[in-house]
């Protein structure tokens, strides 16, 4: 993994300049990025260097002058050249320093908007369509009735309302009533339930509201700023994830190697506006700009961090297993892969009213992406150790809507009801059946 910190300090040179340059290009290429951006940053370093030299050999100069006014002075003889001197290069210091100011600025921001290094397990593709199916578990359900989609069953079952939420505020959000309040409800409660108990996790309800800084650290910030919803004159943003706020607990923080692995569950609202989607899966719950969330997410060791992941992937796999949701664990590949991850399982739920396989978690290791932007490392055991960059994972654990959605649409009966899965009864209040209700 390439020190994106060392690209920002003063030290610098050609030799470690040219392995980032070889190694990111490449990886922007398979990316689908603009690997010209590399060239940019490259010009930005030698442009850098110039500066702070330009700019230490002009303070020298000035260092000079100060000497020879202060001799002057001592020996009673005119020092008016030498102040004049002296002001004119305090004014060519300020445009230098200004120089170099403008030129970090520069380089920091789009260093900043390099993604990750994929990891040498992720194989080269476009998009989506060549991604590596890794297994399939369960078998789809056979009906002997048409399907419906979760709209359909949402809407005569009178328990998912889209049209008196847009009048309230607008496209893209939906009201549950009823028991589909409930069944949301009982499926954050079920899995929060399975991650601390069965799978260790310790629960943790975070803040909704975040800082730009926090959002640098989780690398949303700044290429995909439009995504996020900003409070209006403040340093104040809602989370698209819980991932940004219990990410950043351990900013600028160096942690004990006994510490590791640490593991969180949080459930949260996440608020996203969507600005990229472009149309896309904007009908009933798939992509709303408001939607719940439990997301695992662990602090490891390098040595052990890809053993975490596939854990943690097998963490977020038992939800559907109980709940005997059929789904695919898919590999992404390098055009389908987020910016931060190095490794991403996606969790595909089959889906039988849209009659494919959707989305409802990514599992992805950031390896020392998110780590490095935040500044969170631990110490290692021994007196004299160095603190390292920890590794961040994360993964849907799950996204609370689409889970909704698989159930409705995988347990709708022939007279449209939805019936209950078994894991889901007690937190349904022993509820066999979803039917419509008369409000």
């Amino acid at each position: 993994m390439i020190d994106f910190k060392k690209l920002t300090a003063d030290t610098v040179d050609e030799k470690y300049g040219e392995v980032f340059f070889k190694a990111y290009k490449n990886n922007l290429i398979h990316r689908g990025d603009n690997a010209d951006d590399l060239d940019v940053i490259m010009g930005l370093i030698a442009e850098r260097k110039k500066a702070i030299n330009d700019f230490e050999t002009s303070k020298a100069e000035q260092n000079k002058f100060g000497q020879e006014i202060a001799q002057l002075k001592k020996a009673g003889e005119d020092a008016a050249s030498a102040i004049q001197g002296l002001q004119e290069i305090k004014q060519k210091n300020k445009y230098l320093e200004k120089k170099l100011e403008d030129i970090e600025v520069q380089f920091n921001d789009k260093l900043a908007r390099i993604p990750n290094m994929c990891h040498p397990d992720v194989p080269v593709g476009k998009d989506e369509t060549e991604n590596v199916e890794v297994k399939t578990v369960g078998e789809k359900k056979s009906f002997a009735f048409p399907v419906k989609n979760h709209i359909e069953l949402g809407q005569d079952l009178d328990i998912i309302d889209f049209e008196r939420a847009a009048k309230v505020t607008g496209a893209r959000f939906a009201y549950l009533k009823g028991a589909g309040a409930a069944l949301e409800r009982a499926l954050i409660q079920f899995m929060l339930d399975i991650h601390v108990s069965q799978h260790g996790y310790r629960e943790i309800i975070p803040p909704y509201i975040v800082n730009s800084n926090s959002l640098y650290g989780t690398s949303n910030f700044p290429k995909f700023k439009e995504d996020v919803f900003h409070l209006e004159g403040t340093d104040y943003y809602l989370i698209p994830t819980s991932e940004v706020s219990v990410t950043n607990i351990y900013g600028n923080e160096i942690l004990k190697e006994e510490q590791l692995p640490q593991k969180y569950v949080a459930f949260s609202p996440c608020f996203r506006s969507e600005a990229g989607s472009y149309g896309k899966d904007t009908q009933g719950l798939i992509r709303q700009h408001q939607f719940h969330k439990v997301e695992l997410l662990k602090f490891t060791h390098p040595d052990k961090s890809y053993e975490e992941h596939e854990l943690l992937t097998k963490n977020a796999e038992k939800i559907l297993e109980d709940l005997e949701i059929p789904y695919k664990r898919m590999l992404l590949c390098t055009g389908d892969i987020s910016f931060g991850a190095a490794k991403c399982f996606d969790l595909e739920a089959w889906l039988p009213g849209q009659e494919k396989y959707r989305e409802i978690s990514s599992c992805s290791n950031f390896e020392d992406f998110q780590s490095r932007r935040a500044n969170i490392r631990f110490r290692p055991s021994g007196e004299k150790a160095k603190p390292q960059f920890v590794h961040t994972l994360n993964g849907s654990g799950l996204a609370v809507g689409r889970t909704l959605i698989a159930v409705l649409e995988n347990y709708q009966q022939e007279d449209g009801s939805i019936k209950i899965p078994d894991a889901l009864k007690n937190y349904m209040g022993g509820r066999e059946f979803i039917k419509k209700e008369t409000p």
